[in-house]
């Protein structure tokens, strides 16, 4: 990026002075020994998965920043801090939910090494979240995460001065880049620098290749429905396959399944409840997108009609305006999505456009059958009791039911039940 010039002073690194704020939340804790998840029993765990993972996270990142920190300051104050309070604060930690509970759906009583393992495994899948959540955002733009600025937003407002806005906002897409780049290297490192048997090793390390692969290739997915006007409710599908119920829900169930020691047919049973629930989870994130509380979901109520994503929400609308002739229907999504610059008027006839087709209801009955089926996989995975309880609990929670065998949240529904995708296709991931 050029220079720009003006009257602003330069900001330049500094070399000597206090620990930079960003390190501080790191490494100074007021009770740092007690932030460690050495000693950690599996009944501890069991009672708040998301506390244990952040302990085990605290001391990975607290390393990894100190050696940031060695190489230069600047960058461990602007990117490695930024990884470390992005990745500490805030979300729900429900990939390591769903990795402990797997692993725990197998094994009755693991010992104190398994469960160190586990939940450094859990902290690296949770760098790998805070990767793809930082690149997610700058690619889409969106200017919120969590209810706070999205790491590039935050980048471009630090360093932006009234005659330097544009620059800035191009440094600070660059800059998430490089952030969600040193989450990822991170989150390698700490599967790297983890002991596995001669039995594990091998399945937690393919997982691990997958999971990352796949993770991309749904991003990509998402980015090349976009930029192709795409239609397909087979693409959105296998888009939500790729870019959630993969690396969200069924490869952490096999991570776990793996650590435990689990024969085939356990993996395959848990790894096919997990798809099912990651599919519904993704379709959820949907409904979430157009339909959803910005104070709830912490990003733009919209922001997928905005963006013109190709989500399975989106193009069962349409497909459902096709199959009713309803050109009005067509038109206006054909002219709102994608439109950055839409306002809330016409956000709301876009709402109100989908709703008249049914297309938020059908997701909602596909959903609700995509959870029942993941349960049944569930049941043949003849898990421990209470971690299938948990299971339970969890694919109902991701899916924004109220249960795993109750009914979606109310919403406005017409047409006929039936749709475009079978339940087993999305299963599958194709159709």
């Amino acid at each position: 990026m050029r220079r720009r010039t003006g009257a602003t002073t330069p900001r330049t690194p500094r070399e000597t002075g206090p620990p930079p704020p960003g390190l501080r939340t790191v490494t100074d804790g007021p009770d740092r020994a007690d932030t460690r998840s050495a000693g950690l029993g599996p009944d501890t765990v069991d009672a708040d998965v998301p506390a244990a993972v952040g302990r085990m996270l605290v001391g990975v990142l607290d390393e990894q920043v100190a050696r940031a920190a060695g190489i230069e300051r600047t960058f461990a104050q602007d990117v490695a801090a930024r990884v470390a309070r992005f990745t500490l604060d805030g979300g729900k930690r429900t990939r390591s939910q769903f990795l402990w509970w797997g692993l725990r759906s197998c094994q009755d009583r693991p010992g104190a090494g398994d469960v160190e393992t586990a939940l450094r495994v859990a902290a690296a899948v949770e760098l790998l979240q805070t990767c793809a959540l930082i690149h997610d955002d700058a690619m889409d733009r969106s200017p919120l995460r969590r209810g706070r600025p999205a790491v590039h937003a935050a980048f471009a407002g630090q360093y932006a001065t009234p005659d330097t806005a544009e620059a800035a906002g191009r440094f600070g897409t660059a800059a998430a880049v490089l952030t969600g780049d040193l989450a990822l290297a991170w989150a390698d490192d700490t599967v790297a620098g983890i002991e596995l048997g001669a039995a594990a090793g091998p399945r937690v390390r393919h997982l691990w290749r997958a999971m990352r692969m796949e993770m991309v290739a749904g991003q990509y997915l998402d980015l090349y429905g976009q930029i192709t006007g795409s239609r397909s409710v087979a693409l959105a599908v296998r888009t939500a396959y790729l870019k959630s119920a993969r690396y969200s829900v069924e490869r952490p169930l096999a991570l776990g399944a793996a650590l435990a020691g689990a024969d085939e047919p356990t993996t395959r049973a848990l790894s096919a409840a997990g798809r099912c629930a990651g599919v519904a989870f993704q379709f959820q994130d949907d409904l979430m997108g157009v339909f959803g509380d910005q104070e709830r979901t912490g990003k733009p109520s919209g922001g997928d009609i905005r963006e013109g994503k190709h989500t399975y929400l989106l193009a069962v609308g349409r497909a459902r305006a096709v199959q009713r002739r309803d050109r009005a229907a067509l038109a206006l999504l054909d002219r709102c999505v994608g439109d950055s610059g839409l306002d809330a008027a016409d956000l709301e006839r876009v709402r109100a456009a989908l709703v008249s087709t049914g297309a938020p209801g059908l997701v909602e009955r596909r959903i609700h059958r995509l959870v029942a089926r993941s349960i049944r996989h569930l049941d043949e995975a003849a898990p421990e009791p209470a971690a299938a309880a948990r299971l339970r609990s969890l694919f109902a929670s991701v899916a924004g039911l109220r249960t795993a065998t109750g009914h979606p949240r109310p919403a406005a529904r017409t047409g006929s039940a039936a749709g475009p995708v079978p339940a087993r296709a999305a299963e599958r991931g194709t159709v």
